[in-house]
């Protein structure tokens, strides 16, 4: 699979995958399973890294840090592209030799358990992940004059929206309506809010 990592760097963190006790190694793609599922904000890497050193373990905090993004990455596109395990397995082999087979078989069987769940879970939220609203400001006016309004006279909202994207970075995004569009608007937003409470 395609990564960050060289070929060679990729045959080094799968060596040292091999080097994992199959109980070990289990808990550890366990732990990534769970964040990829949600059930945890994050990977815990100092918790992995006493597991691994309880194991007689001793691997570099770096060499830690790229078992746990090989894996994540991994278990993600094999997630992105529901793959089956039998699919998930070909593809660790196509991107090196150096997997043991014990190795292999804690994935298939973790991954027939889990793959679709995380499926799932990875489809809700890339779509749920479209932006966050971060402000919303709005004003009442009154159409005046206008090269193109046909009608003056008439009272009108204008609305300023600041929307984060998943990457953080804001954009605005400005509309105005007319009052019956916006009291359609406001009742859309009762009935999202509504919805967002029962979840």
């Amino acid at each position: 699979m395609p990564g960050l990592e060289s070929t060679s760097g990729v045959d080094s963190t799968v060596e040292n995958i091999g080097r994992l006790p199959p109980d070990v190694f289990a808990e550890t793609c366990q732990q990534i399973l769970a964040h990829l599922q949600g059930q945890s904000s994050a990977v815990d890497l100092p918790k992995i890294c006493v597991t691994f050193q309880r194991a007689g373990i001793d691997l570099e905090w770096k060499a830690l840090q790229s078992i746990i993004r090989l894996l994540s990455s991994n278990f993600r596109t094999a997630a992105k592209n529901n793959l089956t395990a039998d699919q998930l397995v070909a593809r660790l082999g196509e991107g090196s030799r150096h997997w043991a087979k014990a190795v292999l078989q804690v994935v298939h069987q973790l991954w027939s358990e889990h793959g679709s769940l995380i499926h799932t879970y990875q489809e809700a939220h890339a779509m749920a992940s479209i932006g966050q609203m971060v402000d919303m400001q709005w004003k009442l006016g009154m159409a005046v004059s206008s090269d193109t309004c046909r009608s003056l006279n008439s009272p009108y909202v204008s609305l300023l929206l600041k929307v984060a994207d998943t990457s953080g970075e804001v954009s605005y995004k400005s509309f105005e309506m007319t009052i019956p569009q916006f009291q359609n608007f406001h009742s859309q937003f009762k009935d999202i809010s509504a919805a967002l409470e029962t979840v």
